[in-house]
């Protein structure tokens, strides 16, 4: 396989958001996309991700590649790719070459791990509300609940998105009606209302440097979905499990 990406941001950029959830994970290198799913090591939440081979300048696979790689040090490297760069992944001796080519040539080489895992499968999920909005919308909600509580709680009405967090002394409610930017598409005139964990919410979201627009998609009681796309370049999608209360 040979792999050149003109704008290295796109890997590097989705390696850095990917990193934060999980360590090590294996990318399938299809004929037509660089894909990966996976979870985080206490299976709370899962990413998957593409990268579509019209985002390269060079996309060659002879044959369906599993790429298995540790994330921390496929970002480090990463983060020595300039914008201005080319960037070039190839296999040589079961290591990942990869070759940033700008003033400079720099050549780096990765080894290709052995994980213990099944084969991570999408879960079938099917939500009554869709929401999109700018992703700065959700970013600023997410931040100004993380200012008093753990855990964030997700209602929504047929006109309205209400964001709210509870403390122990403290609280915070942003409201985001359903007009301008915001669009909210509802099977149900029921509120539904679902809660979830900030800290994964915060990792999730910094996806925002990938595209201008955010999918929120949500039940009661039941997993979160964030999605991301960037057309013809790339997908990035988040599954959350709620924090389901005791009563």
């Amino acid at each position: 396989m040979k792999l050149t990406l003109a704008e290295p941001n796109y890997l590097k950029d989705s390696v850095s958001i990917i990193s934060e959830l999980v360590n090590e994970a294996s990318f399938k290198i299809k004929p037509n996309s660089m894909e990966l799913v996976a979870m985080d090591p206490a299976n709370v939440a899962m990413v998957i991700f593409k990268l579509l081979s019209s985002a390269f300048t060079e996309y060659k696979v002879e044959k369906e590649t599993d790429l298995a790689i540790n994330l921390t040090n496929l970002k480090q490297i990463l983060k020595r790719a300039k914008s201005s760069d080319s960037l070039t992944m190839e296999i040589e001796e079961d290591k990942l070459k990869i070759t940033l080519q700008g003033n400079s040539t720099r050549t780096f080489y990765l080894p290709i791990i052995d994980i213990e895992e099944k084969e991570q499968r999408i879960p079938d999920l099917h939500f009554p509300v869709t929401i999109k909005t700018k992703t700065e919308v959700l970013n600023d909600a997410i931040d100004d609940v993380d200012v008093v509580a753990e855990s964030v709680s997700f209602m929504v009405e047929p006109k309205k998105l209400t964001i709210l967090a509870e403390g122990d002394l403290s609280k915070a409610k942003i409201e985001i009606p359903s007009k301008g930017d915001t669009i909210i598409v509802s099977d149900t005139p029921d509120k539904i209302r679902a809660k979830y964990s900030i800290e994964y919410l915060k990792k999730m979201i910094t996806a925002s440097k990938l595209a201008n627009e955010v999918t929120i998609q949500f039940n009661k009681d039941y997993p979160l979905k964030l999605e991301y796309k960037s057309v013809d370049k790339l997908f990035m999608s988040f599954i959350l499990a709620p924090r389901v209360e005791n009563d």
